[in-house]
């Protein structure tokens, strides 16, 4: 499957495309907001994994502005974030986001919690831990 990253801290994007790439994956990596947005565009990912606090714009706006394509409305946006306080996976669904997992990944199971977001697109990758 094709997903593509936008996540600016270098470290997690490495961590999450060694995991993910590992499993057969084909990563499409992104820096910033616009050019998470410029690129969903141009390669139609099959999951977007989704860093809530991005230079350019943060998560929330890339969400809605991904969720206004008419080519990407129906892909899953998997948000990765730092942000667990109240309402934060909240503001995210509402945003677009189809899922959820909080940082720091958890490597023996973040895998399966973005294939989760795959296939099962009204369940999201929720973490339940």
């Amino acid at each position: 499957m094709k997903i593509l990253l936008i996540e600016d801290n270098e470290q997690n994007r490495y961590l999450a495309t060694f995991l993910l790439e590992k499993r057969g994956h084909q990563i499409v990596p992104a820096t910033s907001g616009p050019e998470g947005v410029k690129l969903a565009a141009q390669v139609r990912p099959d999951l977007i994994l989704l860093d809530i606090q991005l230079p350019g714009m943060d998560g929330y706006a890339v969400a809605e502005a991904l969720r206004k394509e008419p080519g990407l409305r129906d892909v899953p946006i998997v948000a990765v974030t730092s942000y667990a306080m109240v309402g934060d996976r909240e503001r995210g669904l509402a945003a677009g986001c189809t899922g959820y997992i909080e940082k720091p990944i958890d490597p023996e199971t973040f895998v399966d919690e973005v294939e989760r977001g795959l296939y099962s697109r009204d369940a999201g990758a929720e973490d339940t831990s």
